[in-house]
């Protein structure tokens, strides 16, 4: 399978660090030209850097090309894509992975620091999402991909599904990019295009800032930075080959040799009153025993995913 994605076109932001780095290099290894799009921004969003993706790209040689603006608006997200499609004729593959934090908690937060988390980390992945898919379902029209083949995956965050102390932007933006995909999958679907969201344990520089507030949380911290982005990058290749046709929708897991696949939410339990409506007295009575043991507790992944990995 070392040459799967011959022919392949992706394009992955957050490409010239961390899980982006791996995952490009994984793509361009099975076949694929990237772009490696990546404005080489700190953590928190500001400053920048274009030698970061200039230097991926100059490595990785052939097939290969820096995009080193920021994606952050919907006429600079056209000009990644536009450059896909110039340089390598076409674009077949999409991985949104670039993210910033800007953590406070919910009473300290500001609204500049919101605003910028949710437009890079959310906002980002919506304007590549609108330019690239137009031609990408009319290059399958065209019968490139045999009629009909795409591949869009997110990056998301088990913070977006957990949600975690102090990080209502990052959560809140993960959890938009999870529907996002889940949004993607439906409109896509008749082209063949599949979307997919992936939740990452790795080391990372989102994992690198993580201050433990006491033993466990250390121990979570510890584990994950043993963890290779490699491991993400494999499966997301998986994801964007031939094989993975049928999977759209869906919310993945990755830690080291681990791979989950997580529920999404549904009713759980269900109680009605047909005879009369609800009062709040009996509300109290039906959720209490109707709902019982039902409850989602108030834990985050660090106690979810507090167990060595296997890596």
């Amino acid at each position: 399978m070392a040459n799967e994605l011959e022919g392949r076109v992706a394009l992955v932001t957050g490409g010239g660090r961390g899980i982006g780095k791996s995952i490009a290099e994984t793509l361009h290894a099975r076949g694929a030209a990237v772009v490696v799009a990546d404005n080489g921004t700190g953590i928190d969003g500001t400053g920048a850097n274009p030698e970061i993706a200039l230097g991926v790209a100059k490595t990785l040689g052939a097939r290969a090309v820096a995009f080193t603006e920021s994606v952050a608006s919907p006429s600079t997200a056209r000009a990644a894509i536009e450059l896909a499609t110039k340089r390598f004729g076409g674009l077949d593959i999409l991985v949104n992975n670039a993210a910033i934090l800007r953590d406070a908690f919910i009473f300290k937060g500001e609204a500049g620091a919101w605003d910028a988390v949710l437009r890079n980390n959310l906002s980002a992945a919506y304007y590549l999402l609108a330019a690239a898919t137009p031609f990408m379902r009319e290059a399958g029209k065209a019968g490139r991909g045999d009629g009909g083949w795409g591949r869009i995956v997110n990056i998301v965050s088990s913070a977006g599904i957990y949600g975690n102390y102090g990080q209502a932007s990052y959560a809140s933006a993960k959890g938009g990019l999870m529907a996002l995909s889940r949004v993607a999958a439906l409109d896509l679907a008749r082209n063949g295009i599949t979307s997919n969201a992936v939740a990452p344990f790795a080391a990372t520089r989102v994992t690198d800032t993580i201050r433990p507030a006491n033993d466990a949380q250390a121990q979570y911290k510890a584990r994950a930075l043993k963890i290779s982005a490699q491991h993400v990058a494999n499966f997301v290749s998986y994801l964007c080959s031939p094989a993975a046709q049928k999977i759209t929708g869906q919310l993945f897991g990755v830690r080291g040799r681990e791979v989950f696949l997580f529920s999404q939410p549904r009713p759980v339990a269900r109680f009605v009153r047909a005879e009369a409506d609800w009062t709040p007295e009996a509300l109290a009575a039906a959720v209490e025993r109707e709902f019982a043991g039902k409850l989602t507790e108030l834990s985050t992944d660090l106690e979810s995913f507090n167990t060595e990995p296997v890596a």
